[in-house]
């Protein structure tokens, strides 16, 4: 019970839940953000590539929402690394209106901590193995995440990621030892309260929750891939550079995307030397399918937790559900 009701993550935050959602680019918008906050959880907006004008509005919604003190953004750091004018007008805002944390991912958060600090805001880095841990530190991160590979979206392909079983108490034991301060978020395959008390067993102070607040009402992604989600157990996704190859997005080694595994994905993940080649027809496919909702062929960003989701609820009331079924989990063990 202790682990729920008095978790460091929940007392640095002012949350009464420890779960913080993962800033999922374009799909935690404000209206995610602001749900999660006031249910009480730390609502992250997705501020993915650093588009000004979406982040602006997004995050002002979320805050505008949320009606709280729990509202970040994060971003992908080696966009920033391109332009950074969206993570400027964050840290510019009148104080009142500043993110309580800025989370970031995929690069070396330490050309942006100097600024993230003197804003206030508390800074989140992302990790996906233990060599990246170092320079998170450096970086003076508040909290760090462990993302498993098991998580939807971007993270370490196949041959460099880690399973969250493991990576997580690893890491809690290291952090334990260099840098005790310092708070620990589980990520990857967190989607009940089952794998809630899960991960606060193994150490960590909280969870960032994605694919299953990816499946949620408020959640801006696409109502055609919510409900592929729905119908898809978790041995229907899978991690390869597939879906960034046909979005034009220039992801750097080894980073790749896990999503559902649909009919396009299959057709190229063992040929994807010859996709990055020749990519115009398959792309001309992809594009198509993205306007007509046609999600044989669109992506649908779910990780291997997409077995866990049921349905699409409220994102108030998923998190009330797992924090009940996290505290009777924890009551019985």
């Amino acid at each position: 019970m202790t682990l729920l009701t008095h978790s460091r993550l929940s007392a640095r935050f002012g949350l009464t839940t420890p779960i913080a959602l993962a800033p999922m680019a374009l799909a935690s918008g404000g209206a995610l953000a602001g749900a999660c906050a006031r249910a009480g959880a730390l609502g992250l907006v997705g501020g993915g590539y650093g588009d000004l004008a979406w982040t602006q509005r997004e995050y002002t919604l979320a805050l505008q929402a949320a009606n709280t003190g729990r509202i970040g953004c994060g971003f992908i750091t080696w966009k920033l690394d391109e332009d950074a004018s969206a993570l400027d007008w964050l840290l510019d805002l009148p104080a009142a209106q500043r993110p309580r944390a800025v989370m970031l991912s995929f690069g070396d958060p330490r050309p942006y901590a100097g600024r993230i600090a003197a804003s206030g805001a508390a800074l989140i880095c992302q990790v996906q193995c233990m060599a990246q841990v170092p320079q998170a530190i450096e970086a003076g991160a508040a909290v760090i995440v462990a993302q498993g590979a098991e998580a939807g979206g971007h993270g370490l392909n196949a041959l460099n990621g880690r399973a969250t079983l493991t990576f997580v108490p690893e890491l809690a034991d290291w952090l334990a030892v260099h840098a005790p301060e310092t708070l620990l978020l589980a990520a990857g395959g967190i989607a009940d309260g089952r794998t809630l008390a899960a991960a606060l067993v193994l150490g960590a102070d909280g969870a960032l929750v994605g694919s299953r607040l990816w499946a949620t009402q408020e959640s801006l992604a696409p109502q055609g891939a919510k409900e592929l989600a729905v119908q898809t157990g978790g041995d229907g996704t899978a991690r390869s550079a597939v879906f960034d190859i046909l979005r034009r997005k220039s992801w750097p080694l080894p980073y790749d995307f896990r999503a559902i595994r649909n009919p396009l994905h299959r057709q190229w993940e063992d040929r994807i030397d010859a996709l990055r080649a020749d990519p115009e027809a398959a792309r001309a496919v992809y594009d198509a399918a993205v306007a007509a909702g046609d999600f044989d062929a669109a992506h649908a960003t779910v990780g291997e937790a997409v077995g866990l989701i049921h349905d699409l609820p409220g994102a108030g009331d998923l998190l009330g559900q797992i924090v009940a079924q996290a505290r009777a989990r924890l009551t019985r063990a």
